[in-house]
């Protein structure tokens, strides 16, 4: 097997091209447990993390660039990323352990297509897109259509993840992130769920987004939820449909962090809890 680590993007993709057997990562915290565990090594490995716009964080005209390659750490450190989306920032600091999140990264927490990655729901609420490089040129694509189903994506051969784009949230406006794990720390969640909350001055919920991972193939948007939501208080009778709409969206597997009906009864819980502190977050 043959290490490469690329400068630019042109030559990342020379390489994908020059080496069919070969395969991109920016952290590795996915793929050497991967290989440990019995997963064909691949011919070539492609270092992304020493492309320069791979590893920068950047807000301009009201729009965040997140390099794929930036480390988890310095996502969920960055105060003014922080400011704007504190739930994405969380979920960003759930990644592993303190040596996992000086490597792990948000390209490879999408593109592993794992149900659990804690990160995607965050993404998703707060409809990021994925810059995509190819030999064809550059593409964006939702980060909610990346992810097909267990360890699949929708990119194609010769493709990866540049950088994330998110927008500015708008005033009154806030994101959170919540997970349930059977330990304290460095598991993987048995649901996790985020949620965007959009708050009039009447105190009624003007926009709403939620998504819940580890209870489906892939993350998945309850839009029932945000319906019950939209126009409308966040009182008692509001949350008893978003509990009742997250179970409704569930499609659990049994395993031994939960059974499908534990997990569909923690959905509903997690969502419940995660709107409230989007929404205290939005008053503020």
């Amino acid at each position: 097997m043959k290490y490469e680590a690329p400068k630019s993007i042109d030559e990342a993709l020379e390489l994908l091209e020059s080496e069919p057997d070969s395969c991109v990562f920016a952290g590795a915290t996915d793929i050497i447990p991967q290989m440990r565990s019995g997963r064909p090594e691949p011919k070539l490995m492609i270092d992304l993390k020493c492309i320069p716009e791979m590893v920068q964080i950047a807000c301009e005209n009201k729009v965040w660039t997140i390099g794929a390659a930036v480390p988890a750490v310095l996502i969920a450190g960055d105060s003014a990323l922080k400011s704007d989306f504190p739930g994405l920032a969380e979920s960003a600091g759930l990644i592993g352990s303190d040596q996992i999140q000086n490597r792990a990264s948000l390209g490879g927490n999408v593109c592993n297509a794992s149900p659990a990655a804690d990160t995607v729901p965050a993404l998703i609420v707060n409809n990021a897109h994925a810059v995509i490089a190819s030999k064809g040129g550059m593409r964006t694509l939702p980060v909610a259509l990346i992810a097909t189903g267990p360890g699949s994506t929708s990119l194609n051969a010769g493709e990866f993840i540049v950088a994330f784009r998110i927008e500015q949230p708008l005033p009154h406006s806030a994101d959170a992130y919540l997970r349930f794990i059977p330990r304290t720390e460095m598991d993987i969640a048995v649901v996790g769920a985020a949620a965007r909350i959009t708050m009039d001055k009447a105190g009624n919920c003007t926009d709403a987004v939620i998504a819940l991972g580890a209870v489906a193939p892939t993350a998945v948007r309850v839009t029932a939820a945000e319906d019950a939501l939209r126009g409308n208080p966040i009182d008692e009778d509001t949350l008893t449909k978003i509990m009742a709409a997250a179970r409704a969206a569930c499609n659990p597997i049994d395993d031994k962090r939960g059974s499908k009906e534990y997990r569909t009864q923690v959905a509903g819980v997690l969502a419940k809890r995660v709107v409230i502190e989007a929404a205290d977050r939005a008053r503020k």
